[in-house]
C-alpha cells in the first residue's frame, strides 16, 4: 500500500484525510499548529454553502462544484458523527431601502449566469415575516432555497477527535514544513529532516506561497456574537455599495458576523473602522444585536490565485490543492474528489 502524506491540516487537508481513510490508506499528517486547528482559516470561516449567492463574483462552474460539494458533505459529516453541523434552510438576502438597486443588480447578475437562478424568490415584508419573524421590519428581500452552512467550528472539533483517534493517522503537530518536492519529500523546518512518501498532498494554503506562483492572501474579519434576543434561523446577507455583510446563526444564540473579503494579507487584529462598520451594519439587520455580547473578534487570510479559482496541480508524486479563496467549505469536497480521481 502506498505511503501518503498530507501537508497542512486545515479544511482541505482534513477532507483529503477523511476520503483516504475510507479507501483504507494510512496517512501521515503534517501541520505547523496543534491538532485543534484554532489558527486555521477554516476555523474563522462562516462555513456558508451558498452556490447561487456566490455567483455574483464567480463563474457557473463554481455553482456546479458547490452543488456537488453539498451532497458530499453529508457523507463526510456522517463519517465523523457530526451530521447536525450542516443546515440547509436557504439564504435570505436583504438591503436597506436606499440600497435596493444594489440588491436587484446582485440578483440580476446571478440570473444571467445560470437558469436555475430564476427560482430565486422575491419577498415583501409579509413573506420575510413568514420566513424570519424577527426580520419583519425589512420591506423587501430575496430568498434562495437549498443554501445553508456548515458549522465550521463543530466540523473542526469533530474532525480533530476523529483523526486523532483513528489508527490510520499519524499526526505530526507543530511541524512546519519548509518544502515539499515532486519526488515525495517533505522537509520540516524544525528538525531539517526529510521524510519520503509515495504520494504527497500539499494543502498548506498560504503556507505554499513560495512554491505556488500568484498565490495571495485575502483577509477575512468576523465577530462571534452571543445574541439571545435575536431569533434568526438561516444565513442572512446584507447588500451594500461598499461592503457585503453576512450573519450566520449557530447554536445557543450565537452568530458569526463578517464581511466577505478584503484584499490584504494583514493578519493583525481588526481595525476600529472595520469593527464599527460591521457592528453598525448588523445592528440595522436586527436591533437586538445592540445588546449582543462580543465573544471573539477574529481575522485570518484565505489563499487565492489571480483568477480567484481553485487549482489542482500534479507533478510526479506531489498533488497540490490550493486557491479556494473565500469558498473553502463550498468547494473543498468537490476539489478533493477531483484530485483523488488522479490516483484512485
Amino acid at each position: 500500500m502506498k505511503t501518503i502524506a498530507i501537508v497542512g491540516a486545515g479544511l482541505v487537508g482534513r477532507v483529503v484525510a477523511l476520503n483516504l481513510i475510507k479507501q483504507g490508506y494510512e496517512i501521515t499528517l503534517f501541520d505547523k499548529d496543534d491538532a485543534t486547528g484554532n489558527n486555521a482559516a477554516a476555523m474563522t470561516a462562516a462555513g456558508m454553502l451558498a452556490p447561487l449567492s456566490e455567483l455574483e463574483t464567480a463563474e457557473s462552474e463554481m455553482f456546479e462544484l458547490g452543488k456537488h460539494s453539498i451532497l458530499l458533505w453529508e457523507g463526510l459529516l456522517k463519517q465523523i458523527n457530526a451530521q447536525d453541523a450542516m443546515q440547509l434552510v436557504g439564504s435570505l438576502i436583504l438591503a436597506h431601502p436606499q440600497d435596493m438597486a444594489e440588491l436587484e443588480q446582485f440578483i440580476s447578475n446571478i440570473q444571467h449566469k445560470v437558469s436555475i437562478a430564476g427560482e430565486i424568490e422575491s419577498l415583501n415584508a409579509e413573506d420575510i415575516e413568514k420566513l424570519e419573524s424577527d426580520l419583519s421590519h425589512h420591506q423587501q428581500g430575496f430568498y434562495i432555497k437549498n443554501e445553508g452552512q456548515i458549522d465550521s467550528q463543530q466540523f473542526m472539533q469533530a474532525s480533530t477527535n476523529y483523526l486523532l483517534s483513528n489508527p490510520q493517522i499519524k499526526w505530526f503537530t507543530k511541524h512546519k514544513v519548509s518544502k515539499v518536492s515532486a519526488e515525495g519529500g517533505v522537509i520540516c523546518e524544525d528538525d531539517e529532516k526529510t521524510y519520503y512518501f509515495d504520494l504527497v498532498f500539499d494543502s498548506r494554503g498560504l503556507g505554499a506561497k513560495k512554491d505556488l506562483a500568484g498565490l495571495r492572501g485575502v483577509r477575512g474579519e468576523v465577530f462571534w456574537l452571543d445574541a439571545p434576543e435575536v431569533k434568526i434561523t438561516r444565513p442572512v446577507r446584507l447588500q451594500h455599495p461598499r461592503y457585503k455583510i453576512y450573519v450566520v446563526p449557530r447554536k445557543n444564540g450565537r452568530y458569526v458576523v463578517g464581511a466577505t473579503q478584503i484584499e490584504s494579507e494583514d493578519q493583525s487584529p481588526m481595525s476600529v473602522r472595520s469593527a464599527l462598520e460591521l457592528l453598525s451594519a448588523v445592528y440595522t439587520i436586527h436591533p437586538g444585536f445592540g445588546e449582543a455580547r462580543i465573544v471573539k473578534m477574529l481575522t485570518n487570510c484565505r489563499p487565492a490565485l489571480a483568477d480567484n479559482l481553485p487549482k489542482i496541480t500534479k507533478e510526479n508524486k506531489l498533488i497540490t490543492i490550493n486557491g479556494l479563496y473565500r469558498h473553502g467549505y463550498l468547494l473543498a469536497p468537490s476539489m478533493v474528489e477531483q484530485a483523488l480521481k488522479e490516483i484512485l
